[in-house]
């Protein structure tokens, strides 16, 4: 039963940070899955990417009633993703506990910058040719494939800019879409996870449960606080956490 509520108030702060600010919870998931459920950081990698699985359908579905979601340009991005997932959960499990850990310090310290720049990114680059946005799609789908697996987030953080800078898209029709790639993808590398024995069955349904109320909450609160401020915050946090996760260092050395 604790471990369900623990694992509920982990999926609700998630869910509520990716709902304000427009990025998966992944990236805050992961680190308190660690900190409060003592998750391994592999097993908390693999655990969160199952989770995301059930955001990105619920997300997808409530997006694709608005008519936010571009089922060409997500089939373009997951098509190579679902591929490249399976190369990124296979890497992650070959590295060492403190080599992934400094990773993930340093995926972090990325998503801060690209949420710190997010106000200035809406001078598109838009590229006309149709063969062109497809091959742009494809070589995204497979970078985000790969980082999805490694790192056990969503890929929003890279798709949604391609889409927004490079396509044309409006942020929702973005967001939408790239929810939706992350069916496929997630799922397959949710299941690589599972087979590879980085997944937390007993905590999803507290996780999952926590993250599609903390997402609603999230995305009606986000109208209600003022965006650069979180936006700050958020940033402030993620630039500590990450340098917290860079700083680890081989434990055999240390001793």
């Amino acid at each position: 039963m604790k471990i369900n509520a623990i694992s509920f108030i982990i999926g609700l702060f998630a869910g509520i940070f990716g709902g304000l600010v427009g990025i998966g919870g992944g990236i805050i998931m992961i680190p308190l899955m660690i900190l409060f459920l003592k998750l391994s950081q592999h097993k908390a990698h693999g655990t969160s990417l199952l989770a995301l699985v059930f955001t990105g359908l619920s997300g997808a579905i409530i997006y694709s009633l608005h008519g936010s979601v571009d089922i060409y340009a997500a089939a373009a991005l997951a098509l190579p993703a679902v591929f490249t997932i399976r190369l990124g959960v296979y890497y992650a499990h070959s590295l060492a506990e403190w080599k992934l850990r400094k990773a993930f310090g340093i995926f972090l310290f990325f998503c801060a910058v690209m949420l710190f720049l997010k106000p200035y990114m809406g001078n598109a680059i838009v590229v006309s040719s149709p063969a062109s946005i497809i091959i742009i799609f494809v070589i995204a789908g497979a970078a985000t494939g790969f980082l999805s697996g490694m790192m056990g987030v969503g890929g929003g953080i890279i798709m949604v800019p391609v889409m927004v800078l490079l396509a044309g898209f409006g942020q929702h029709l973005a967001q939408g879409t790239a929810l939706l790639v992350m069916v496929p993808a997630g799922a397959v590398g949710a299941y690589t996870n599972w087979r590879l024995g980085n997944v937390n069955n007993k905590i999803l349904y507290g996780l999952v449960t926590g993250i599609l109320l903390g997402t609603y909450s999230g995305g009606y609160l986000a109208h209600l606080i003022a965006e650069d401020i979180l936006r700050l915050i958020f940033v402030t946090i993620m630039i500590v956490l990450s340098f917290r996760y860079i700083k680890t260092g081989d434990p055999e050395e240390v001793e």
